[in-house]
């Protein structure tokens, strides 16, 4: 099976790596020359909004499917002209933007904090007025790890805000004070099977994602299976989609959804019996989802801007290096280790260990 990947970088990447196996060959569609993925695929070089390339990826795969929400949902809809995509254009229209996505959380029943649409500097001030403050505003598409978005504490941080993130159309939320962060990883099969991995806590460093640590039992596991369930069913998903949610009360509220494989879920590939990768490819391949069970005591850290020596690395006990072969650059993710161990304990250890190489 021939499989289009619309972007090259490191989620693409683990995708073409689990797919492999499964005898899958993989085309990234990327514009960029570096692109990471493609030191393990074909690598076509064009723009998401190309429609030549895309109807020249179109021909030559079985399917597509997308390794970020960047894509403008345009692309899969012109996509879908021409062969299967999976998530659908739909979903990624209402999960790549931040008031469609609240929007629908409303609608479903799963509580969210409170929000508003801002199209002006104007709308923002009427928001802070109804909502009050602190708050987040953030842009509703684009912006990741801690990117497209300011919080509001006082009066004075209002002033100027919605120029100060582009004059582009925002969503102002509510700050929540939260007990801790979790992410759902949920798998849905074109038949309607859905698998749901363990909850994991996350743990955040000027917004981006340090380090993912899947839970054992977590109380509110059926609850987040619930909400997860709702939004994938009312979307029509097929693939992985990971969802991420605040501690509060001894509840939950709704974050966001991401329609993609998830940096959170990288525990997986060493940590479950099958990989949030593998069975995302089995999910648009139609083929059965494989088990989401874990394999012992699992954690994933993310490496920011470089990585340390790889041995000292792979030193750590039960540790895999997952090195993207990208340019080291302050802010971006350029590698991952996930770590196993037979027991919790054993596995905060593993955890202070891989960390103090980062502060050596």
């Amino acid at each position: 099976m021939k499989v289009g990947v619309i972007g090259g970088g490191q989620l693409g990447r683990m995708l073409s790596l689990a797919g492999t196996p499964l005898g899958m060959q993989f085309t990234f569609l990327d514009p960029a020359v570096d692109a990471c993925a493609a030191a393990v695929g074909e690598h076509l070089l064009g723009g998401y909004d190309s429609q030549e390339h895309l109807q020249q990826l179109a021909q030559t795969v079985d399917l597509v499917t997308f390794e970020f929400e960047s894509v403008p949902a345009e692309t899969v809809a012109f996509l879908e002209q021409f062969v299967p995509v999976y998530p659908s254009a739909n979903a990624l229209r209402i999960a790549r933007d931040r008031w469609f996505e609240k929007s629908m959380f409303k609608a479903l029943g799963i509580p969210t904090t409170e929000f508003a649409d801002v199209l002006s500097q104007a709308d923002l001030e009427a928001a802070v007025a109804q909502i009050g403050l602190p708050a987040v505003l953030k842009t509703r598409t684009l912006g990741y790890d801690g990117k497209g978005q300011k919080v509001l504490r006082e009066a004075a941080d209002v002033v100027d805000a919605f120029a100060y993130l582009g004059n582009v159309p925002c969503i102002l939320e509510g700050f929540v004070a939260f007990s801790g962060e979790v992410s759902l990883i949920a798998v849905r099969g074109r038949d309607g099977e859905v698998l749901s991995y363990p909850l994991v806590h996350n743990v955040h460093n000027d917004g981006i994602l340090h380090l993912s640590v899947a839970s054992d039992e977590h109380p509110l596991q059926a609850l987040a299976q619930d909400y997860a369930e709702r939004v994938l069913k009312e979307l029509d998903y097929v693939g992985v989609l990971a969802f991420e949610f605040f501690e509060v009360d001894g509840g939950l509220k709704a974050n966001e959804i991401a329609p993609r494989v998830h940096n959170s879920g990288h525990w997986t590939i060493e940590g479950a019996e099958c990989s949030q990768f593998e069975n995302h490819l089995r999910a648009v391949a139609g083929l059965p989802l494989g088990s989401v069970e874990k394999v012992g005591h699992s954690a994933m850290l993310n490496f920011i801007g470089s990585i340390p020596a790889t041995a000292d690395v792979v030193a750590v006990a039960d540790c895999h290096l997952h090195d993207y072969s990208k340019a080291f650059k302050p802010g971006r993710k350029v590698g991952h280790a996930t770590l196993r161990s037979q027991s919790a304990q054993r596995l905060q250890e593993q955890i202070a260990a891989l960390e103090a190489l980062l502060d050596s």
